[in-house]
């Protein structure tokens, strides 16, 4: 099949690697939540050749991400297991990191909550939980540009839009993970780090 493709994925891989070579220098199983294309995962994967990459996502999108797989062929990507956020069964492993690009403003806040919840059950005590994306922060727009991209997402579907930093901080906070560093990346968007305690 024809590899799935992501521009977004190809423009943000590099300022992303760079950070993820120092945040998982000492990481060695990490769980990467909606793996989309699977561009992040085969890119970061053979970068980062320590790591166990663990991909998964919903069912529809893993033919997508196997075809990254197959032509990569790295031994340290695994296949994509199912995770839909919202359905109670996650995974029976335990990570000392968690990934995830660009899904907390597509999914519904019920979803948002959801995964966390599920990362509270997977993200080892002292694992680390990475997220990129558009933020807003007390409830304002970073940028015209992030305003912009909230109007057309929910003009898609009423349930995405560009989440709170603070709400998602207190959902961090009710499963035990303390906010170690927000970093500012290009496009507006951020990368945001958790310790779980």
């Amino acid at each position: 099949m024809n590899k799935p493709f992501s521009p977004a994925c190809e423009r943000n891989r590099d300022p992303i690697l760079n950070l993820l070579r120092e945040i998982f220098a000492d990481r060695r199983r990490v769980l990467e939540i909606g793996s989309g294309t699977g561009q992040h995962a085969v890119y970061f994967g053979a970068a980062l050749p320590q790591l166990q990459w663990q991909t998964s996502d919903r069912p529809e999108n893993h033919p997508g991400i196997q075809a990254w797989l197959d032509e990569a062929r790295l031994p340290n990507v695994r296949p994509p297991l199912v995770l839909d956020v919202a359905a109670s069964s996650w995974p029976a492993d335990r990570y000392d990191a968690v990934y995830t690009a660009n899904t907390c403003h597509i999914m519904s806040w019920e979803e948002v909550q959801a995964m966390f919840d599920g990362i509270g059950q997977v993200l080892e005590p002292g694992g680390l939980l990475c997220i990129y994306g558009p933020f807003n922060y007390r409830g304002a727009f970073t940028s015209d540009s992030n305003a912009r991209f909230d109007a057309s997402l929910r003009a898609q579907a009423p349930h995405m839009g560009i989440r709170d930093a603070e709400a998602i901080d207190a959902l961090a906070a009710q499963q035990g993970l303390v906010l170690q560093a927000d970093h500012a990346m290009p496009a507006n968007n951020r990368l945001r780090v958790w310790k779980k305690q």
